[in-house]
């Protein structure tokens, strides 16, 4: 079966961190995997998850604890991507109760959500916790710094039947809390990798304080139409460039912890698709988060911690690619994490602002409740939108939602053409993403 999910993934080869993942969880011992972000810890713990499902248990047989709905959502995409004939589900905070409740009744075997979510279910007694034998704490870390101890704590409480537990984190702890109740856990720690980026160039770009904001908009049109990362200490920052590079005509999308999440969610995937190709975020997209093929980080204010530094600059150089990660400093500011080597990168006066993206996301006010999947938009879409196949992108479907991306010149055409149009006998709801 992993043989077979590999491929579905297109992956020939596991990286050292999966292998030794591999064969630890096989073994039946608890684990504690420490691996950088976007060292690929996801299917570390996922592949050998497959050999442990009974296809006969009719209840959840795996759970997996996460810190954010985000992470919830893109571990699920890899599992059904996987292509396995187990059932799996998101349970997270914002998430319509009533349609969780439902999905429970039937339940899959592999249940993935944040801790205070799990927790209320399994309070209501919408699942049987009872086949429970496998137990996932992804970042952990992360969820313990969200302040989710006492409902893990919880959950753990609630499972007896567990044979192994899993517990991954991005960064070394100093010690496991006792009601994790790891026992004889294999260690496997790359958490060495965090330092050894060979591939990542650091450079800086020196501004006073008071033209920060106009050096940033200078190196983002200088960078062009790259896949971009912004990072920001404070959500009000983030805003504030927003509104500049709004003003400017800058293409660009932002995430925070102070957005909804369905904007939070938005944002990600318009990233993720290609319809922006910059992000200004706070931390929160610094670790767990996979988004693909980030070619510049830049750091328009430096964090606080090393710790936190790395962890942004994990974001791009992933595996085998190549990223640069520019600092936005002040004369004045020094940090002691910075190379006293590190390269000044050279601005003009003026850059051309890039073009829009080719891709624009559609939003389809139909999903998987509606029984749609990708192959039926991808039929709608080619048949009587008469789009060719090169002319769709990503496309990502939700619970009562989907997201299309569509080569732009194509857009305000396939619009008309659809108006009217049904899938799956309801009438089509269909309109540019905002």
């Amino acid at each position: 079966m992993i043989e077979n999910a590999l491929k579905k993934l297109n992956i020939t080869a596991l990286n050292q961190m999966q292998e030794a993942a591999l064969k630890a969880v096989k073994s039946g011992h608890d684990v504690l995997l420490i691996a950088p972000t976007g060292s690929g810890k996801t299917l570390a713990f996922l592949l050998p998850l497959l050999a442990k499902l009974k296809p006969d248990v009719k209840g959840v047989q795996a759970l997996v604890l996460v810190p954010s709905r985000e992470l919830a959502l893109q571990i699920e995409q890899v599992f059904r991507q996987m292509g396995t004939p187990f059932k799996v589900n998101c349970c997270y905070g914002g998430h319509a109760v009533r349609v969780e409740k439902n999905n429970l009744a039937h339940p899959p075997a592999v249940l993935i959500g944040t801790p205070g979510r799990i927790a209320y279910h399994l309070e209501h007694q919408n699942f049987d916790e009872s086949f429970v034998e496998n137990l996932i704490l992804d970042e952990f870390d992360k969820s313990l710094e969200f302040g989710f101890e006492s409902d893990m704590s919880y959950i753990i409480g609630k499972l007896l039947s567990l044979k192994q537990r899993i517990l991954t984190s991005a960064t070394k702890m100093e010690e496991i809390p006792e009601f994790v109740k790891l026992k004889n856990a294999l260690d496997i720690d790359f958490s060495q990798n965090l330092q050894s980026k060979p591939n990542l160039k650091l450079k800086k770009v020196t501004a006073p304080a008071a033209d920060k904001l106009e050096v940033l908009f200078k190196l983002l049109t200088k960078i062009g139409g790259k896949n971009t990362l912004v990072f920001c200490n404070h959500r009000e920052t983030v805003d504030r460039i927003s509104d500049i590079l709004f003003e400017h005509g800058l293409g660009h999308d932002v995430f925070h912890g102070g957005m909804e999440q369905i904007d939070r969610e938005k944002a990600l995937l318009k990233f993720r698709n290609g319809s922006h190709k910059i992000l200004i975020t706070t931390d929160l997209a610094a670790r767990g988060l996979d988004i693909p093929e980030i070619e510049h980080i830049v750091h328009y204010q430096l964090p606080y911690t090393e710790d936190a530094y790395i962890h942004r600059n994990g974001r791009t150089a992933r595996m085998h690619a190549k990223g640069t990660a520019y600092a936005v400093i002040t004369p004045e500011e020094n940090y002691k994490y910075l190379p006293e080597d590190i390269e000044e990168e050279p601005l003009s006066d003026h850059y051309e602002i890039p073009e829009a993206s080719d891709w624009v996301t559609l939003y389809l006010a139909h999903g998987k409740k509606d029984k749609i999947n990708k192959i039926d938009i991808v039929g709608l879409f080619l048949q009587k939108g008469g789009l060719a196949k090169d002319d769709l992108g990503l496309i990502e479907v939700k619970d009562t939602t989907s997201y299309i991306a569509v080569k732009r010149e194509k857009i305000e055409k396939l619009l008309k053409i659809l108006t009217g149009e049904k899938i799956k006998g309801k009438k089509l709801k269909m309109e540019v993403a905002s």
